[in-house]
């Protein structure tokens, strides 16, 4: 499989928030926490549950820095 973001942050799930069509997935990456939203759909698809070690792939436009 190829894929075009460069991001990628591999994680374990620390928490999932299921909704009736979106959930919020949390998963820990080093010191720091990444929370996305995806389909309910998706969830259940790919069976993720809390312990599961995945990687959140970022595709953005735009980033913003803070110092």
């Amino acid at each position: 499989m190829q894929l075009s973001g460069r991001n990628q942050l591999p994680g374990e799930i620390i928490e999932i928030k299921k909704g009736d069509v979106v959930s919020e997935v949390v998963i820990q990456v080093g010191e720091h926490q990444i929370a996305g939203v995806i389909t309910t759909t998706s969830v259940e698809r790919m069976k993720l549950k809390v312990g599961d070690h995945v990687t959140a792939l970022i595709k953005a436009t735009e980033v913003s820095f803070i110092k």
